[in-house]
């Protein structure tokens, strides 16, 4: 009745693979089929704050209800009996959320329960499910029971996050504590351990493991290849039977998993860079792949007097449907700024085209302010870096280059939606590779040096385990996995991304314990200096 399996197409990406994975579950864990022209089953879907992370960056509201899903709706909400409709629910196997689920079968709130947990559930929370059932008789409406093993965030094709709920369970300072227990630190690392399990569950392949020693990595590393180790050598039950959900993007050959501990560079979090995609990230409210964006609105009068008008609250998902940010996340800002200005003219050339044909249709006057609105968005688009400029004194960073463009920045901000991009080239800094880049480099190709030699490697699919840093595979890995124990952030995450360009025929994922920027970085430093 527990376990289900993730099918997906060799050569998905993460991205592809998990929502596959929500599909399939939303659609009564059936394989959903895109060009059905039947009408979908109305269902409602009942999910916890982990639940509703994993799906907001995969599925739009409107691909939910053409799933089907006629409300979403948190478990611990206050929710009506719908006693006609089915539920699905997603839903870490608490203790609180099975109390719930208890109770909404002890009052009979819908038709029938299709119950799906994010991470594998214990016998004794599962008995406890069935004993409310029975009390409540209602066992046949309790229509199947899953783990679905997707206990990650999918923000990119190639990035992942562990958490967005409790992240601070698994923090930098949390694992870096100098008076954490060993049973905390047992914890933490069991948190890690189950989201990178379900990770590879869904990716459906078995990697390779490499760590450095003496770090937390190494204890991620030990504790996942001993989990992987059990579930293969229960046959009947593995998840990775045969391995017959391909390796990754590669049906050929195993991916390689690189566990890096965030002390190795506690330089690059503290960076403030240009690329578009890691500055949104350092000065707007933007988390899983959404950016929220304060409006002043001005003042108005009052009896009192003038006062500031209430801010409007505006939010924005920067998903793959937004074409210039999928072109464009990854480029320095001053080629944005640039291609903005390009696309403000293409627009402002249509919009004199359509002016022409209104002319000589006699329909002169209307939706004469788009043209005034773009302009100020192109406005607001430089007014992104709010609390960048008050760096002016400090260079920007990009891997270990340095400039200072701040002369540029005044320019563009001064100018409004006028850019004046003449000197833009002359700001796009030389690449280098980072530290997590220069490791995984040596390991994935096979590179002798001092950085990695070291490294420990351990083979869920051997036997026994072994203690080894001499890598059994000889030849380059073309699939790679790199994952930060202590936090990531999308400097690093951009610099793989450059790095791998040149790389044909190679793919990497990136992912990390939790996402910060530089002034969140700095706040945990600041609180581990505290007594």
């Amino acid at each position: 009745m527990v376990g289900v399996k993730m099918a997906a197409a060799a050569g998905a990406s993460i991205r592809e693979r998990q929502t596959v994975a929500l599909k399939r579950m939303l659609n009564f864990n059936v394989p959903h089929v895109k060009n059905s022209t039947g009408e979908p089953v109305w269902k409602v879907l009942i999910y916890d704050r982990f639940g509703q992370d994993i799906i907001s960056p995969l599925l739009s509201v409107k691909e939910l209800r053409d799933m089907g899903i006629t409300l979403h709706l948190l478990l611990h909400s206050d929710r009506d009996p719908i006693p006609d409709v089915p539920a699905v629910y997603f839903v870490m196997p608490t203790e609180e959320n099975i109390d719930r689920m208890c109770q909404d079968l002890r009052n009979q709130l819908y038709e029938s329960y299709y119950l799906n947990f994010i991470s594998a559930i214990s016998r004794s929370k599962l008995e406890d499910i069935a004993n409310a059932a029975l009390a409540a008789s209602a066992v046949t409406q309790v229509a199947k029971v899953f783990d679905q093993y997707l206990n990650f965030i999918t923000l990119e094709d190639d990035m992942f996050v562990l958490c967005n709920q409790n992240k601070e369970l698994v923090s930098y300072r949390a694992i870096n504590r100098p008076d954490i227990t060993d049973t905390e630190m047992e914890t933490v690392m069991d948190t890690i351990v189950d989201s990178l399990f379900c990770f590879f569950v869904t990716l459906g392949a078995v990697p390779i493991i490499r760590c450095s020693r003496g770090t937390a990595a190494e204890m991620v590393a030990v504790k996942l290849d001993k989990k992987l180790r059990e579930n293969l050598r229960d046959a009947r039950n593995s998840l990775f039977t045969g391995d017959t959900l391909g390796a990754g993007q590669f049906s050929f050959q195993r991916p390689l998993l690189v566990l890096v501990d965030r002390n190795i560079d506690l330089a690059t979090p503290l960076h403030h860079t240009w690329t578009y995609q890691a500055l949104v990230h350092d000065v707007l409210d933007f988390h899983l792949n959404r950016v929220n964006l304060e409006e002043s609105l001005g003042v108005e009068n009052s009896p009192a007097g003038a006062r500031p008008k209430r801010k409007n609250k505006k939010s924005y998902d920067l998903t793959p449907v937004d074409k210039f940010w999928q072109k464009h996340k990854g480029s320095p800002f001053p080629e944005v700024a640039e291609s903005v200005q390009q696309e403000l003219e293409s627009y402002r050339t249509q919009e004199d085209e359509v002016k022409r044909l209104k002319s000589i249709m006699g329909l002169e006057g209307e939706d004469e302010g788009a043209i005034s609105m773009l302009s100020d968005n192109t406005a607001k688009l430089t007014s992104a870096v709010r609390a960048f400029a008050k760096m002016a004194s400090a260079p920007a960073s990009y891997g270990n280059t340095t400039t200072k463009p701040m002369g540029l920045l005044s320019r563009v901000m001064n100018t409004g939606s006028q850019f004046v991009m003449e000197g833009v080239k002359n700001l796009v800094l030389k690449q280098q590779n980072l530290p997590v880049t220069r490791i995984l480099d040596n390991l994935m190709e096979m590179k002798s040096n001092p950085e990695t030699d070291d490294y420990r490697y351990f083979d869920p699919k051997m036997l026994r385990g072994n203690d080894s840093s001499v890598p059994r595979n000889k030849n380059p890995f073309q699939e790679a996995i790199v994952f930060v124990v202590g936090g990531g952030n999308y400097i690093e995450y951009q610099n793989l991304v450059d790095y791998i360009k040149g790389k044909q025929g190679k793919h990497i994922l990136y992912g990390c314990s939790e996402l910060f920027n530089a002034t969140q970085f700095i706040k945990q430093l600041s609180q581990l200096g505290q007594k």
